[in-house]
């Protein structure tokens, strides 16, 4: 081999291998900031006698769950008990799959509430798709210990929608950790986080003199970005091609100038992050529907979405699930034509995606009861919703548009041992959660306080009752 093929095959694996360390950011094949959460060791344990709603639909009384190595080991009546499993008896109490909520802002907008906290939104350009959520989250947020006194267990944080395309969103495991990365949902994907309507036009469009200032603005903006990261994605494609067909084309290859925000805009396109957008109006919801034929990608949910219920069977027909709050109403315009219904009415389309979310450090505590607002509203109308159905607005059809439900949202034998047992029927005012388990492990214990994981910032505090909270 002369010196000159020597060098030109010395070229072309350069810059195959400086591609193929590109492309693992799109393919999400090589996670630069990887989970480091591992499963708890936990010594097995058998729930005896409760009701379990097993988030797809189905109610088992009198029933068993054995918890055992992480995850559901099995489940139903009179389950044989192995030995070395601690039985703990639940008779009249009710079992649930962990809460997912798929719209939260803990640890970006953690309390104390204060200038120096306040990361959900990179509120700079109209574009932010390079900021990532995981890089602003606090673990030591206690808005996360007290979402697990409420039974969440998976939150999606995502960042503010101060701009048309926001950044990255991550999914986390509510556990007590120091840093983000050991509490990331292992193998979740992101989520790209959109925003239409008021937020981006209020916030560029009224004293900065920049666009956007219009709901039409708002499109062209979408528009803009997603023809720039075609482009991108092509310029990529020729390359990759050249690299591969060797020789002087490959040596005359030139890289492509990497570009962070068009990389995440990339991986939305190639279908490897999901769109979860901010967006209240039918209308609205309606022409990101059409944007995103447009240019190829998928909606995963819609958030807020207090329209929902007019274009229902629509959302039904393109697989997209409505991410709703049970009464918020009026506090701006597009939120004018918001009606307790919402959730109901959504759910009641043939193939539907009902969710009901936070949006809230509060309000995340008690999903459980904005659900049971929204069971009653249906009722007020004439659907009978029970509460077997009714959970899976908390677990099972979060955990679908997060496309973790593989592993998480339901009871059955082999996923993740995600559970909460309540006092009793969980869409009661007067029950709460007793014992909650991640991955199999006690994370919570209303009888015992002293043995339920605190953050590092609630360590030494002490309540105005002078109790340790």
């Amino acid at each position: 081999m002369t010196v000159s093929m020597r060098r030109a095959a010395l070229t072309v694996l350069a810059l195959a291998t400086s591609f193929a360390s590109l492309s693992s950011s799109f393919d999400g094949s090589q996670e630069p900031y990887p989970s480091t959460y591992t499963v708890p060791v936990s010594a097995p344990v058998l729930l005896r006698d409760g009701t379990i709603l097993v988030g797809n639909g189905t109610r088992l009384e009198h029933a068993d769950i054995l918890l055992q190595n992480g995850k559901v080991a099995a489940i139903g009546s009179h389950l044989a008990v192995p030995a070395g499993v601690d039985v703990i008896t639940i008779t009249g109490k009710t079992v649930t799959p962990g809460i997912i909520d798929i719209h939260s802002h803990l640890g970006v907008y953690p309390s104390p509430a204060t200038d120096g906290n306040d990361d959900g939104n990179e509120a700079t350009a109209p574009s932010t798709a390079q900021v990532w959520a995981e890089h602003s989250v606090w673990p030591q947020d206690p808005g996360f210990e007290t979402a697990l006194e409420g039974g969440v267990t998976t939150l999606e944080i995502l960042p503010g929608s101060a701009n048309l395309i926001g950044g990255r969103s991550v999914v986390l495991k509510n556990v007590a950790a120091s840093t983000v990365q050991a509490m990331k949902f292992p193998g979740a994907r992101q989520g790209l986080k959109m925003a239409c309507g008021e937020n981006p036009k209020r916030v560029y469009g009224h004293g900065r003199n920049t666009a956007p200032s219009t709901r039409m603005g708002n499109m062209a903006g979408y528009r803009a970005q997603w023809v720039e990261a075609k482009a991108y994605l092509a310029e990529w494609k020729r390359y990759r091609e050249d690299v591969a067909a060797g020789g002087e084309r490959a040596a005359k290859a030139h890289e492509p100038k990497r570009d962070l925000r068009l990389d995440t805009l990339a991986s939305v396109l190639n279908g490897e992050i999901d769109v979860q957008m901010h967006c209240y109006r039918a209308d609205e919801m309606a022409q990101a529907i059409d944007l995103s034929q447009e240019f190829g990608y998928t909606i995963a949910a819609f958030h807020h979405a207090v329209e929902a219920y007019k274009i229902a069977d629509r959302l039904a027909d393109h697989h997209i699930c409505a991410a709703m709050w049970a009464d918020w109403w009026g506090f701006k315009m597009e939120a004018n034509d918001g009606i307790q219904e919402n959730i109901a009415l959504v759910d009641l389309a043939p193939h539907s995606c009902a969710i009901v979310h936070s949006d809230s450090e509060e309000g995340v505590q008690r999903l459980n009861q904005e659900a049971a607002k929204a069971m009653a509203r249906g009722k007020a109308m004439g659907l009978n919703i029970s509460p077997e159905h009714a959970i899976q607005w908390v677990t099972q059809n979060p955990a679908k548009a997060l496309k973790i439900d593989d592993r998480v949202g339901t009871l059955e034998v082999g996923k993740m041992a995600d559970v909460v047992v309540w006092s009793g029927d969980p869409f009661s005012v007067y029950s709460v959660t007793e014992r909650i388990y991640i991955d199999g492990a006690l994370q919570f214990d209303r009888a015992h306080p002293t043995q339920t994981p605190r953050s590092d910032f609630m360590l030494g505090q002490i309540s105005t009752t002078g109790v340790t909270p």
